[in-house]
């Protein structure tokens, strides 16, 4: 049995005030829940403040982007050491806006999968399809290419540890979303796939989440099927209860 995973996108908002705000609720609101893993991914100038909070708390702490050298002459980029060092177990990669706006191809989302596993990060793994590619019939292909690409090279040992982000692109930040049917069909092909890589005993530990336009009224039916083991969360995660009815879809 999968253990679900329910992780906030706050892409670039909130200051570090209001992060210390809003950490100090959604703990007293979470505090209790240990049958999921919740995780913040919060912007890179509120990470510091959100480790003070969230350490030894039952919610972990992610970024939402890394680059894939340890240190060096990169100007504005943020390294896995560094994330490491200021708490994070997650780091997001290869998010539809860091493909759309930064360019980032598969190849380059795989580097920075492999870096962060060699850190100790657990990446959250991002692929979907836009809305062209579903309207032309290519949803299928789109997410063959970008799992033997995004997701190739793994040892066996670092295999079941990433998770994967199902993230329909037209869904994210339009208010339109996934059918429930529509996020099992996509996500049990993308299992499939993820079995020719590393096997059907690797591919059922890994968890998959869906992202595209989460809120608190369709998460339980998302979540009620099979290949579904959790969410990617963005506009809805950025108010405290919003985000803490999601997390307890279920209760």
């Amino acid at each position: 049995m999968r253990k679900p995973l329910i992780a906030a996108n706050w892409k670039m908002y909130k200051t570090t005030r209001e992060t210390e705000e809003y950490i100090k609720k959604f703990l007293n609101l979470v505090k209790d829940i240990k049958d999921r893993d919740i995780v913040l991914c919060v912007p890179f100038t509120s990470l510091y403040i959100a480790e003070k909070l969230l350490n030894g708390s039952n919610v972990k702490l992610g970024a939402q982007n890394m680059y894939v050298e340890e240190k060096g002459a990169y100007t504005g980029e943020i390294s896995p050491s560094m994330l490491k060092d200021v708490g994070c177990s997650y780091v997001i990669l290869g998010h539809s806006e860091r493909r759309k706006y930064f360019y980032e191809k598969d190849e380059f989302v795989n580097k920075k999968m492999l870096v962060a596993l060699k850190f100790g990060l657990t990446p959250i793994v991002c692929i979907g399809e836009t809305l062209q590619e579903r309207e032309d019939g290519k949803t299928f292909d789109v997410l063959e290419y970008q799992v033997k690409n995004s997701l190739k090279n793994l040892s066996k040992e670092d295999a079941d540890k990433i998770v994967i982000a199902y993230e329909p692109v037209w869904a994210i930040g339009t208010g339109k979303n996934a059918t429930p049917q529509q996020a099992q069909q996509a996500q049990n092909f993308i299992r499939e796939k993820y079995a020719e890589l590393y096997g059907k005993d690797v591919s059922s530990k890994v968890r998959i989440l869906y992202g595209g336009s989460i809120k608190p009224e369709n998460f339980k039916e998302i979540m009620a099927q099979q290949d579904v083991d959790g969410g990617l969360v963005g506009g809805a995660s950025l108010d405290v209860e919003s985000f803490y009815k999601i997390v307890i879809y279920d209760k």
